[in-house]
């Protein structure tokens, strides 16, 4: 067995481990800078010594605005605020027949929701950042489907739907600063998929987009102009040379060249945007997940990838030269690592994994040496973890717990972070309050869209959801008016609100395959065929499961 927590990375390295009886990428004990798990006496949380959690809020807590906390909380993002406070802003992954929505006994569905028959949204907390006092909750975004993941921009937070139900599927731009529920905001030139999570880079306003499909490809929307940053075109991920390269096959320290692919409809009627990306070879992810914007590159999670299906963390580096791919990390075992979900890179370097797996489910940590490592562990039940998120000051990791309804932070000895002059600095693209997120320059000013007010009054006509920058979209009665997915979409198949009953994965396809390779269609004989497109599986000769 190894004894360090290091990844093997090709070559010589793994050739040596050949002939270990047992090998594996990662190596299940705490790196000693945090220590090891502490038994939690409550059973809710186990953390390393030193490290404490509060809970923050809980499916069913009545928030300031009238409504109640919804259940299956997922991803989340964390804002700086004025006057000292932290905006957390969090998703819900709600299909339409959950029992745990908003709305309490006797309460209806507002006007501004996107559909009425939906109950999936966002919430927005307002937190004093010294003591975790929760200043103020309410509803932002409410009557879209299965909210899963989503991500921070210059604008505030992305909120995306993993469902394309008729006149769903598409991901929302919710306001940091909206005491009320908003009317929605779709950016559909983001694609119409079962989307997963979103990323931005600040510089140049590129959005890079998972789509959970265990046959996912990877996107990014590059805009015209900086100025109207949701006019652009959308395109997938495509190795050089390869087409639909299949991503679980790489080694861990492989890196291969890539290229971007146009897609031409952005808003298909049905579900087939992936098909349209695979028609020009794009490369193939199985269940593309969490994703992250870190010091000039964007960190990528592949939740069923690798030999063990236990999941892959890439890195992609995108310049105008050229786009890489690398393998960061991988799990060859399950019992290791267990198909890590959101993620995201702490102010330091290290990816926080959100595990969501089957039995006790853990945040680990990738460190930039390859070191893993257990941050937190599930002490109450077998939910998975989501939604893990830092501050921007970098002293509270923020997490749920999906199944169980709860929301955590945690404090504790984490590595030091420079801080800016201000709470309300505007490096990170936000309004010098830190609340709009829509100052993109530093300056003060916007160079972004500006967002639209409770009433819709930025955009959109009388009836249905004041969406400025996209066209219509579902009116208040459910009539899906003139939304381009007007055709019958495939349902998700989803029976609940995600990670519990019929569709554990919460992803709407079948993740109990003990073969990721299965879902892509790979022949015995070593090709891979998929749409009438063939690639030669020369990439690796191994064996699936086979390290």
């Amino acid at each position: 067995m190894l004894k360090r927590r290091t990844f093997l990375r090709g070559g010589a390295a793994m050739a040596a481990a050949a002939s270990l009886p047992l090998v594996f990428s990662y190596h299940r004990t705490a790196r000693a800078d945090y220590g090891a798990l502490v038994p939690d006496p409550e059973g809710l949380l186990d953390l390393p010594a030193g490290f404490s959690y509060t809970i923050v809020s809980q499916t069913g807590d009545a928030m300031t605005d009238g409504y109640r906390v919804p259940g299956a909380p997922d991803a989340m993002g964390a804002f700086a605020g004025p006057n000292g406070t932290i905006v957390l802003m969090r998703n819900h992954e709600l299909s339409p027949e959950a029992a745990d929505s908003p709305y309490g006994p006797g309460q209806d569905p507002p006007p501004e929701a996107y559909d009425p028959d939906a109950v999936g949204g966002v919430t927005r907390t307002v937190l004093d950042s010294a003591t975790l006092e929760v200043l103020a909750s309410n509803l932002v975004l409410v009557g879209t489907i299965r909210n899963c993941a989503g991500g921070l921009s210059p604008w505030g937070w992305l909120s995306c739907e993993e469902n394309v139900d008729d006149g769903h599927g598409y991901v929302f731009l919710c306001r940091t600063d909206a005491e009320t529920v908003q009317m929605p905001q779709r950016i559909v030139g983001y694609g119409r998929c079962n989307h997963e999570a979103a990323c931005v880079d600040p510089d140049t306003f590129v959005a890079y987009l998972t789509e959970d499909r265990a046959d996912s490809c990877l996107y990014r929307f590059v805009p015209a102009d900086k100025a109207d940053p949701f006019t652009g075109k959308l395109q997938a991920l495509k190795v050089l040379d390869q087409d639909t390269f299949l991503t679980t096959l790489m080694d861990v320290s492989e890196t291969v060249e890539c290229e971007w692919v146009d897609i031409d409809e952005p808003d298909p009627a049905d579900d087939t945007l992936r098909e349209q990306a695979q028609d020009r070879g794009a490369a193939l992810f199985i269940r593309g997940e969490g994703i992250w914007f870190f010091a000039g590159a964007v960190y990528v999670c592949s939740t069923s990838g690798g030999p063990a299906a236990g999941g892959q963390i890439f890195k992609l580096v995108d310049r105008e030269r050229g786009a890489t791919l690398e393998l960061l990390a991988r799990s060859d075992d399950k019992d290791l690592l267990d198909m890590p979900d959101n993620i995201c890179v702490a102010p330091w370097g290290e990816v926080f994994m959100a595990e969501d797996g089957d039995g006790d489910n853990f945040v680990r940590v990738l460190a930039p040496t390859g070191e893993v490592y257990d941050f937190a562990r599930n002490a109450r039940s077998d939910s998975e973890f989501a939604g893990v998120c830092f501050s921007p000051d970098g002293k509270t990791l923020f997490v749920n717990i999906q199944g169980d309804g709860v929301t955590l932070a945690i404090r504790g000895p984490f590595p030091a972070v420079e801080q800016p002059g201000t709470t309300g600095d505007d490096s990170d693209g936000s309004d010098s309050d830190g609340t709009t997120g829509n100052d993109t320059t530093g300056d003060g000013t916007s160079d972004g869209p500006a967002p639209t007010t409770s009433d819709g009054s930025a955009g959109g006509t009388e009836g249905d959801t004041g969406d400025p920058t996209t066209g219509d979209a579902p009116t208040t009665n459910g009539d899906t008016g003139e939304s381009p997915a007007t055709g019958d979409s495939p349902a998700t198949g989803d029976s609940d609100s995600g990670g519990a009953g019929g569709d554990p994965a919460g992803c709407g396809c079948d993740t109990t395959r003990g073969d990721p390779l299965a879902d892509l269609a790979l022949a015995a004989v070593g090709v891979a065929v998929l749409r009438g497109v063939t690639r030669p599986a020369a990439v690796d000769d191994r064996e699936p499961g086979e390290a």
